[in-house]
């Protein structure tokens, strides 16, 4: 059994705090101690050790409207005020991916069935650490690097695999705080979208575009890092009848592991969210959809916030294997299990990546 995280913020980390990923979590906190920086949860080590395969790497630029840019940070990645400020930020940060890829024989740049299955291969049997492989499957969040619809072709050819449309409103949908529905433009992406079967990711839109996208796009559907609203009701997460629709679209919703997301209300400097809430919502979902075939991990690891702002008992991304003791012990079979933690996702690879 392996583990696919559909959402981590890799590349975000290395622009706006200089982390290689190559690099543990606690080797990071130690570097970085004194300067107020969130505390690491995430690095390649932290990742084979605790048995995760695939990671859905992003592509994240901020608007600069959102207000997250910081002077004491050195490597501060610029937010964007138009597309091509976008499209440079967000090429630098797929430059990064694949330079990961071309200088550490461990990592690929999963692109097709054929990586996808040269890294499943090596995580199976009892092989030593080494001998994985880690799998990086890019994935845009927040379509506005991408120009126009047509350029879509260039970014699936240098390697985007996912696009999620939304962060914030973008020229493409609507988004986060930001009510409504597709653009016509967004209406075209998708289209673009759809010669390629890409995956389209629903996290960060607005309702409105939700429906319109489970509606409009033929391909296949995921939420990577989406909770239910019973458990945090913002727009930033799916009400019951959102996940029904995901759920009969054969779509798979990622769990985000941040506190302020499992738990109405919560707030930095507040008890920890017990990890139980994690399980609450795997079950929750389960029951709602009436299977395990739904949802998966999307940990949002390192999207803007650190160790103190995720649950009990998760420290650093190792510590997501532990989480299949607790599904145990709710009843839940080991086929269930393995789809959760991973399975779930790699059919959406499957149903998606060209041959």
């Amino acid at each position: 059994m392996f583990i696919v995280d559909a959402h981590q913020d890799i590349a975000y980390n290395q622009a706006i705090y200089l982390r290689d990923y190559r690099v543990g979590a606690l080797k990071h906190r130690q570097n970085e101690a004194g300067t107020g920086y969130p505390l690491a949860t995430i690095g390649m080590p932290d990742a084979v050790l605790g048995r995760v395969a695939l990671v859905f790497s992003t592509l994240f630029v901020a608007p600069g409207q959102a207000g997250l840019t910081s002077s004491k940070v050195p490597g501060q990645e610029p937010t964007y005020r138009n597309p091509t400020e976008a499209y440079e930020a967000a090429s630098r940060q797929l430059d990064y991916y694949h330079r990961l890829a071309d200088e550490d024989e461990r990592i690929i740049l999963v692109q097709n069935q054929a990586d996808l299955d040269t890294v499943l291969a090596s995580w199976e049997g009892e092989k030593p650490p080494n001998e994985r492989r880690h799998g990086l499957v890019v994935l845009m969040e927040g379509a506005d690097p991408i120009i126009e619809p047509e350029q879509f072709d260039e970014w699936y050819e240098r390697g985007v695999r996912v696009l999620g449309t939304a962060w914030h409103g973008t020229r493409y949908s609507g988004g986060t705080g930001a009510p409504g529905g597709l653009t016509a433009l967004g209406n075209d992406l998708l289209g673009q979208m759809s010669n390629y079967n890409a995956l389209l990711d629903l996290s960060h839109m607005a309702e409105q575009a939700v429906y319109e996208s489970l509606e409009r796009y033929e391909g296949q559907i995921i939420a990577s890092h989406t909770n239910p609203r019973k458990f945090c009701n913002t727009d930033r997460h799916f009400s019951d009848e959102m996940i029904r629709l995901l759920a009969e679209r054969d779509g798979v919703m990622g769990v985000v592991m941040y506190n302020q997301f499992l738990q109405q209300g919560w707030r930095l400097g507040d008890p920890q969210v017990p990890v139980s809430v994690i399980y609450d919502i795997i079950d929750y979902v389960c029951q709602l959809t009436g299977s395990a075939r739904h949802v998966g991990f999307g940990s949002d690891f390192d999207g803007g916030f650190g160790a103190a702002s995720t649950p009990q008992e998760i420290d650093t991304v190792t510590d997501l294997w532990h989480l299949k003791d607790g599904l145990y012990e709710r009843g839940y079979s080991e086929e269930d299990v393995a789809a959760i933690f991973g399975g779930n996702m790699v059919r959406k690879l499957r149903q998606t990546l060209p041959t």
